[in-house]
């Protein structure tokens, strides 16, 4: 069983603020099933955008894991379009703000699809 969209945020700010970091909801979307995208920003500025990876890219053993993929790096106002895209698109939908000191860390925080 997947957890809800609402459960998974609220367990990635609390893990985040136990181990002395920061994140915010910048957007609440659809309780159950709202798609989430994080926003990573440091403090220089950088920003990274990532939003639910496609399924092609989950694994068959773990199909209910949440796994994002890298939307947009630095390019703020190509984040801003393309949020606003989705805002028309499909409005409910989370946005979760995370500071970080390496946008590289993304890892850390979340489930990262490659390939």
């Amino acid at each position: 069983m997947r957890l809800t969209s609402d459960f998974w945020v609220s367990a990635l700010t609390k893990r985040l603020f136990a181990e002395g970091g920061f994140a915010t909801v910048l957007q609440k979307g659809a309780r159950e099933a709202g798609t989430i995208y994080i926003l990573l920003r440091n403090r220089l500025g950088e920003q990274a955008l990532y939003g639910p990876a496609a399924q092609a890219v989950y694994d068959e053993a773990r199909p209910n894991e949440r796994r994002f993929a890298l939307i947009v790096q630095n390019d703020e106002e190509a984040i801003e379009k393309r949020l606003e895209r989705e805002r028309r698109l499909d409005p409910d939908f989370w946005l979760v703000e995370i500071e970080v000191m390496n946008l590289d860390e993304a890892e850390r925080y979340f489930e990262i699809a490659t390939g």
